[in-house]
């Protein structure tokens, strides 16, 4: 028994930030973002708006896509740095929201490799028999953890929330391979302050390198070569990490999943909005190999091929 997404949701702020704002709040040009991070705006929550609230909007969603009450869900893992408080966890403030009253609920945090950690994590109760819903959340307002001062961060970063329900799908279908990896030693050069604090040269020569090796492990894994894909979703932190990873795995442009351009980096969010973005173009079809690979603070990541349909 394979485990899969049976169903998916996202929810994105109504506010856009463009760059054209950004020029008017710290020393930086549309054209300089846009060359080297490929983001011309970014979403933006208001104060209104918190991450659990982002993350109930998004797990509605899947729910009513994968065709189950909140009563049927078992589970429920939250991927998130900017949780509401330090406790109680965003997980339990959704459960109690949804009204998923049989679920236990916890967050986790990976940064911006959470929704690969926490969709694995689902995977292992799933096939072994233990549940048959799981919610997995992506979620992050990162905006409220942004130095608006520095010039480097503050282009980066959105908010929003993505959200999948992981459940047992037919033969031939769902997870077929995964990687997980953290590199603490890199903990130094992407971390939370006050602010976000990163080391961008150290970050990016990290994500090149990573991002292409994770997605080429998942393939040998699973049996497959680079020919067998047809789509990859890497996670939107910056067009030329991802890029490489396309390139590494041999893939035309149109066959790699950009949504940074409207939605900048939302962290644990940003491959599952993707997704969404994706099958709603119709991009991405039912037994379609489909690689996800993702990066971030810690340093972690995560890799998953997939065959896509319930």
């Amino acid at each position: 028994m394979n485990a899969g997404i049976v169903g998916i949701g996202r929810y994105v702020p109504e506010k856009v930030l463009t760059n054209a704002d950004l020029e008017k709040m710290v020393d930086t040009t549309d054209e300089w973002i846009k060359t080297r991070t490929g983001i011309e705006e970014r979403r933006i929550a208001s104060d209104e708006v918190e991450t659990s609230d982002m993350a109930f909007f998004a797990a509605e969603k899947a729910l009513k896509d994968a065709g189950i009450s909140a009563e049927e869900v078992e589970m429920i893992i939250v991927a998130t740095v900017t949780p509401d408080h330090p406790f109680p966890s965003v997980a339990c403030m959704i459960q109690e929201r949804l009204g998923a009253k049989k679920a236990n609920a916890f967050d986790i945090s990976a940064a911006c490799a959470g929704f690969m950690y926490g969709i694995i994590t689902a995977k292992q109760f799933v096939e072994a028999g233990t549940y048959k819903h799981v919610l997995v959340v992506g979620v992050e307002k990162l905006s409220k953890i942004v130095d608006w001062e520095d010039r480097n961060t503050a282009v980066l970063f959105g908010d929003g929330a993505g959200a999948a329900v992981i459940a047992p799908v037919s033969e031939g279908r769902g997870i077929l391979s995964f990687e997980l990896g953290a590199d603490g030693t890199g903990a130094k050069h992407l971390y939370q302050d006050e602010t976000i604090i990163m080391n961008g040269r150290e970050v990016f020569k990290f994500a090149v390198r990573q991002m292409g090796e994770s997605s080429v492990n998942v393939l040998q894994k699973a049996g497959l070569t680079k020919e067998d894909v047809d789509f990859l979703i890497p996670h939107q932190a910056n067009i030329r990490i991802m890029e490489a990873a396309r390139e590494r795995l041999g893939l035309p442009e149109e066959k790699m999943s950009m949504t940074i351009n409207k939605y900048g980096n939302t962290s644990a969010a940003s491959i599952p909005i993707s997704i969404v973005e994706e099958l709603e173009n119709g991009t991405i079809k039912d037994d379609d190999l489909i690689v996800m690979v993702g990066f971030g603070g810690g340093l972690t990541w995560g890799a998953i091929a997939i065959r896509w349909g319930r």
